[in-house]
């Protein structure tokens, strides 16, 4: 459905519109596009302000956390006044001031394997700002089962990592890393730190690969894992190749209720688990 824009619209997304690579239709696009953003953190952050900015029309947040002061250093949708309020809601109050053209929808829960499939389900795009392995194999997995294009980012001290997987013919994250490390074996930023402005640049490319999804323009990062280190201004980009033995991509599992998302996150059937 192309939605018709008004007056202050036109205005707003001029700088879009302009573009002969978005123009209005690409904008009313963008306007009655539905992605959902789990995580409100780090990553979570700056995606949200950038598409909300945009004016992707429907915006879900999914986080069960609360605002804490250490958060402010990076999480730049919260503020000092927010400190003990759930990010869904910060973030939610955040994008309203922003633009009004944006419908925020607050999940405020944990993102689990019994409610992870509902939730993809309602939207066309999933940014993953999540912070722990197995959110993010979970989140792959539904992604991947759905049909459901999405956009992976990471960081950890002056290092970070973006890419996006698209599905189709194309790999997921377990063709990249079929297995999660071994639980202690890889810090958190709780432990090792952070730099304060990393999420910033890993999120915008986060970003950046939503609005090309949404608009239907460019090349995504599907099939390349792309590196930033800080520490001298670099980037490198690596391949990602779909795995003819991949149990998501192939013919493994039908549904994330046949995995058990612990310890190293490794396909089994749940059976065998219990």
């Amino acid at each position: 459905m192309s939605l018709a824009l008004d007056a202050d619209q036109l205005d707003r997304y001029s700088r879009h519109i302009i573009m002969d690579e978005i123009g209005p239709a690409g904008q009313s696009r963008l306007l009655d596009s539905r992605v959902l953003c789990i995580g409100a953190g780090g990553l979570g952050s700056p995606v949200i302000q950038y598409l909300a900015a945009a004016g992707v029309g429907t915006l879900g947040i999914a986080d069960d956390d609360t605002v804490e002061r250490s958060n402010l250093q990076r999480q730049i949708v919260h503020a000092d006044a927010d400190v003990g309020v759930p990010k869904v809601e910060s973030a939610r109050d955040y994008v309203t001031r922003l633009n009004p053209d944006v419908t925020v929808e607050p999940h405020e829960m944990r993102v689990t394997s019994e409610n992870v499939e509902s939730l993809v389900a309602e939207y066309d795009i999933v940014v993953d700002g999540s912070d722990n392995f197995p959110t993010r194999y979970l989140v792959n997995d539904a992604c991947t089962l759905a049909g459901v294009p999405f956009t992976h980012g990471a960081i950890l001290r002056f290092e970070g990592q973006v890419t996006t997987f698209e599905g189709g013919d194309g790999p997921c994250y377990r063709c990249l890393f079929p297995e999660a490390p071994d639980p202690g074996t890889v810090p958190n930023c709780a432990e090792v730190g952070v730099l304060g402005v990393l999420p910033g640049v890993v999120g915008s490319i986060q970003a950046t690969e939503t609005l090309k999804l949404a608009v239907d323009h460019g090349e995504t990062l599907d099939g390349r894992l792309l590196f930033y280190d800080a520490n001298d201004t670099s980037f490198d980009e690596v391949p990602i190749r779909r795995r003819s033995d991949c149990p998501v991509c192939g013919d493994g599992i039908d549904s994330v209720h046949e995995v058990r998302y612990a310890d190293s996150c490794a396909i089994q059937s749940a059976e065998t688990t219990s």
